[in-house]
């Protein structure tokens, strides 16, 4: 996989940099300028986007495209770090209009933005490591946030990301954010095969930093008992698949954020059965449709101040990108729901 050669590639580099006995400070400067280079390049995008939309006037919040193509985390394959540039050319693929289906156009920039990716790969075969490389995220999305009035809509990515995004969100906004997290797995291990940014550990730290009041997880049909303890620990509220029937009335009505900073949602793309969406690394039968997954997000009363779309994995799709267009139109409902 493409993404085990690219990791394997950063290890031989250290490797080397160390035998090459390149001091601590001189590597620090170096990986120093790279992530400033990097945010510099975010921050400037911003700012001309910013500038263009106020402007324009009219708007209060838009959607702004920031991918995180980082895929080491993934705890089976590493095919997510490729999918921010393939979500973005099924959005703008010529087969669909520029509308969504709540009537707003995308091809207005006070609708969707983008300030392009965080260079992920690049930052690691400097030697960065992963405390590191989490700031470097959550910095590049406090820099989208600076811009009045750009909210962040995250292309991942695994769904290791979505810590130091929700981290970033809520210190910027001054407190915590209600989540609505739709996926397969809650994602809430302490420290999934000892990896503590484990995609699959990603809800614990989020909770355990207390960036989210109410954390509600939709879909879910693959759990352990680790997984249900520490939903239990952490006053999560986890809607399984076997009940959904049941459920479907409270969650196509949701209202949420009322007394916080906001709300944000995190879609991993295995939430869908795979019927509608193989593109992804872990294919788990029995998830929820495409319609339902609107029908939630359509009918959601909150304020939504950020989201992302993780787990899109390119290099399982089938039949000429079907799971990148349903990433796609993810994207668009996403940014219709966080677009004032």
């Amino acid at each position: 996989m493409g993404g085990v050669a690219a990791g394997t590639r950063w290890i031989h580099h250290v490797r080397r940099l160390s035998a090459a006995k390149v001091s601590a400070d001189a590597l620090e400067r170096g990986q120093s300028r790279v992530i400033d280079a990097s945010l510099t390049l975010i921050r400037e995008r911003a700012k001309l986007k910013a500038e263009l939309l106020r402007a324009l006037g009219g708007v209060k919040a838009s959607a702004c495209l920031l991918g995180v193509p980082l895929g080491h985390n993934s705890s089976f394959l590493q095919g997510p770090a490729f999918a921010p540039p393939r979500i973005r050319e099924a959005i703008w693929c010529g087969s669909t209009n520029s509308s969504t289906e709540e009537g707003k156009e995308l091809n207005d920039p006070r609708v969707l933005t983008d300030v392009g990716d965080v260079p992920i790969q690049e930052i690691r075969d400097c030697g960065v490591e992963d405390d590191r490389l989490m700031n470097v995220v959550s910095e590049s999305v406090k820099t989208v946030m600076e811009e009045d009035p750009l909210r962040p809509l995250v292309l991942g990515g695994d769904h290791s990301i979505s810590y130091p995004v929700v981290r970033a969100v809520s210190e910027k906004l001054g407190g915590p954010v209600d989540i609505l997290h739709l996926d397969a797995h809650p994602d809430i291990y302490d420290a999934f095969e000892g990896n503590i940014y484990s995609h699959a550990s990603s809800f614990a730290r989020i909770m355990e930093g207390g960036y989210a009041r109410r954390l509600l997880q939709v879909g879910i049909r693959s759990i352990t008992k680790e997984g249900r303890e520490q939903g239990k620990r952490f006053g999560v509220e986890q809607y399984e698949m076997r009940t959904f029937s049941k459920d479907r009335e409270k969650l196509e009505s949701l209202k949420l954020g009322e007394g916080v900073k906001g709300v944000y949602i995190s879609v991993d793309v295995d939430c869908l059965d795979p019927a509608f969406a193989p593109g992804v690394s872990h294919i788990e039968p029995g998830g929820l449709s495409f319609r339902d997954v609107l029908n939630i997000l359509h009918n959601l009363q909150g304020d939504v101040v950020a989201g992302d779309v993780v787990e899109f994995n390119p290099q399982r799709d089938t039949v000429d990108g079907m799971t990148a267009m349903v990433a796609a139109k993810l994207v668009r409902e996403l940014t219709a729901k966080i677009s004032k």
